[in-house]
Parts: C-alpha cells; structure tokens; sequence
C-alpha cells in the first residue's frame, strides 16, 4: 500500500519540478538549487486545510483539498512579496488508501504548477493509533524568495492609505468547525440544495481556496501592505501588516458579501463581531496603497473594491467595520 501511494504521489510531483530542483520526491532529501538573486531572503509558511478534511471525507471528494493548502500558503508568502519555490506536504491517515492519497496529490500538483512551484517531497504516514478508519490530515510547507529591497512588510502605511479588497471564493480553509456544528457533517445535509447559493452546501463548502499571486505579482512595485484573510477574518488579520499607532477603517457596504455567510449567520445567529473574526466574509486578500496608487491598482484588478482606509488608532481598536 505504502509503496503504491508514494509511486502515484511520485507521478503527480515529477509534473511540477523545476530545472533548480536536483532531487524530486523519493531521496532522503529534496534538493533545490538556489540561483538568480542578488539579495535573496527566504520565505517560509505552513500550515494546514483543517476541518474542511472532514467535508470532502463525508462527500468522498478529496481532489480539491490539496489545491486548498498550495494556494493558503502561496497567499501566506505573497504577503511578503515572495516567489514560491518549493513545497512539501504532510498526509497522515488512520489507514492508507492509495487511490485516496493520490486524488489529494493530484490536487497538490495542480496547484503547484499553476504559480512554478515544485513539489519537493513530503511525507505520508499510516498511524490508526492516532487517526479513526479514513480520517486524515493535511499540512503544507512552503519556502519562496524575495528580494531584500523588495520585501513587502507594512512600513511604509501611513494614515490616509487607501485598503482594497480582493474577493474570496468562499470560506476558503477557514471557519469550518463553526459551519459543522451549524449545518452537520453528513453527506444528507451536504448535498441539500440551497438556492441562495446555487448549488448544494458541500459544493459551496468545497470550493477550492483561491490564489492571488499571478493577480498581485506584477503589481506588488504600488503596494504597501498585504493581508490573508484567514483564521481570525478582517479583525484579527490585519492589523499584522499595520505600523503601531494605526487603524483600519472599513466600509462593510462596498462589496457584497457571498450568501454563504448570510446564510451561516442567520441559521447559526452569530452576531456580526464573530463573523467578522471567523470569517474572510468574501474579502480575501487585502492590499494596502497609496492614493496615487488606486486607480493603476483597481485598473489592474476589476474585481477589486475599495473597501477602507487607514486611520489613526484610538484606543485599543485597530479594525472599524461600519
């Protein structure tokens, strides 16, 4: 079983590697040659998809996940400005189902491919002792390059910064343990029509979490700042790429919030300060500019809103959401 799954993973990540990469998966170590920088900086993230496992296992739908954890950790490193490199990934299971694995492998090659990044190596470890039947978990490593003088860190945001907001497709890899207790985790509540939505809850659930990095690469020279609305939404993300002594203001009218949060709000009653913690609430990525930089920005970007701008903090509150 072991040997089948790392032969179909093998197959899915030799389509990702690059001409730096000496050693693919299968050696003790991944090796990537490192060349074409002057000043390079590495950028590393990781993480993982979450409770979202447990939707795709109850709708035997496991292609998609591995999309999710490239793109959540591209998005996580394009904040810096980075270029991804390379990834790993990390697949432990309570029984090992090779057909299972790969369709998780499939999804992380797919993703990789689509930003140049190389899928490494990585591990894939059978523990029943610790994993019930089919249950697994998913995490991803990722390291990428910038620039030194091109690092994007928030620095220079001053008071009168312009926040723009980029939308979501959906929940993204967030807010699911929250969604399972509203709605249930059985394939019968999934696969419930809505037609607020469009389509059934699990499809809705599934979408893959979207990548902004082909958007945002040739435009991160005009920006100041960059947010992953992940964990924690707009309230607690932000204000990491914030200078102290700054506050963001947003304007909850100027976009349109997705159904799927005005549904998980009505059907679970969460008041509107939790939503906005739990949830990306459509917005899932935010630049911070320069005035002068707006309309190049939005040209750019005709998806994206202007949703805010940066104040002055009073108080304790560094995120105002009227």
């Amino acid at each position: 079983m072991a040997a089948k799954a790392k032969e179909l993973i093998g197959k899915h990540a030799r389509s990702t590697l690059r001409p730096e990469v000496l050693s693919g998966v299968g050696f003790f170590g991944g090796l990537f040659e490192f060349k074409g920088f002057k000043q390079p900086v590495l950028v590393s993230s990781v993480d993982g998809v979450g409770t979202k496992l447990k939707i795709a296992s109850a709708l035997a739908r496991h292609n998609t996940i591995g999309i999710d954890i490239v793109n959540h950790c591209v998005n996580d490193i394009l904040t810096c400005g980075a270029e991804p490199l390379f990834f790993l990934d990390y697949i432990a299971m309570g029984r090992l189902v090779p057909e299972q694995v790969e369709a998780i492998a499939q999804g992380l090659a797919s993703a990789c491919r689509q930003v140049g990044c190389a899928l490494i190596g990585g591990e894939t470890a059978e523990m029943p002792g610790l994993y019930a039947g089919e249950d697994y978990d998913l995490v991803g490593f990722i390291i990428g390059v910038v620039e030194k003088k091109r690092i994007i860190m928030g620095k220079t945001i001053v008071v009168g910064d312009t926040i723009i907001g980029l939308p979501s497709s959906g929940l993204h890899t967030n807010g699911y343990s929250l969604v399972r207790k509203i709605f249930g985790e059985t394939k019968q509540a999934l696969d419930k029509y809505y037609p607020e939505l469009g389509r059934t809850l699990g499809d809705e659930l599934l979408e893959p979490h979207r990548c902004y990095y082909h958007q945002l690469k040739p435009l991160l020279p005009l920006i100041k700042g960059m947010a992953h609305i992940t964990g924690g939404g707009l309230i607690d993300n932000v204000p990491r790429v914030l200078p102290q002594g700054l506050a963001a203001k947003f304007d909850s009218q100027a976009w349109i919030v997705p159904p799927i949060f005005q549904l998980i709000q009505q059907r679970g009653n969460i008041s509107q300060n939790e939503i906005y913690r739990v949830f990306n609430m459509g917005i899932g990525m935010v630049v911070i500019c320069s005035p002068e930089n707006v309309d190049q920005l939005t040209e750019a970007l005709p998806e994206a809103k202007i949703i805010g701008e940066v104040a002055k903090q009073t108080g304790k509150t560094r995120v105002i959401i009227k």
